[in-house]
């Protein structure tokens, strides 16, 4: 069996790409970041601390998920800034399970992408417990704050480091040009992506993507 995970660097795309794959494969698509949403939400944070310490809770919960998924063999996608730390959990489960991964890493021109991250924060539809760090539910007349903490050096030095442009499971990478997210081309990243799950899991049917899915770069 397989699963898809969609990776890259943070604001290259990846909750809106992983979500369409999702509707064109008719497979389910799991998100630590909408995760972290409800239990940010239900539980909240007072420090960077607990905030880390729920990011944490939703690695666990996003894998335990997966893993009942792959108790009864069903394909399925994963979507997170999986880094070289995350190697170690996820080949865990893939040897366990006897799955073959295949991910679809997000790349592109890194100062188109750090724009996208920097003014990602400022944007009304970003859930308000990724800004902050202190408080969320943020106290009753808090200032609002919208802050862009990393430098683009900053945003460099942290790619590097953590090997969000290098990650790999136990199958193959297709990756995807997503500098202007305009000008991806989905139906043929569809149609490469399936050939690479066939390839990676010989004589295993898989649904063709559906007529209608629209706009990998050209």
């Amino acid at each position: 069996m397989y699963c898809i995970l969609v990776a890259g660097m943070p604001a290259s795309g990846k909750s809106t790409i992983a979500v369409r794959i999702s509707e064109s494969l008719g497979i389910p698509m799991l998100s630590k970041d909408s995760i972290k949403e409800v239990l940010f939400d239900d539980l909240g944070f007072h420090s960077r601390a607990e905030k880390v310490q729920l990011g944490t809770a939703a690695m666990h919960i996003l894998y335990y998920a997966a893993a009942q998924l792959m108790k009864v063999g069903k394909p399925f996608i994963l979507e997170n800034n999986f880094e070289d730390a995350s190697i170690p959990g996820i080949m865990a489960l893939l040897e366990t399970h006897h799955y073959t991964a295949v991910t679809v890493r997000l790349t592109g021109d890194p100062e188109v992408i750090y724009r996208r991250f920097a003014a990602r924060d400022l944007s009304d539809t970003r859930h308000r417990g990724h800004v902050v760090n202190d408080c969320y539910p943020e106290p009753p007349g808090a200032p609002l704050e919208n802050p862009t903490r990393k430098s683009y050096e900053q945003f460099l030095d942290d790619i590097a480091a953590r090997g969000y442009t290098r990650f790999q499971a136990n199958g193959p990478v297709l990756e995807v040009d997503v500098t202007d997210l305009s000008e991806l081309d989905f139906p043929r990243l569809m149609g490469s992506l399936t050939g690479f799950v066939q390839r990676a899991v010989p004589g295993y049917p898989m649904r063709l993507p559906t007529r209608n899915a629209q706009s990998h770069r050209k």
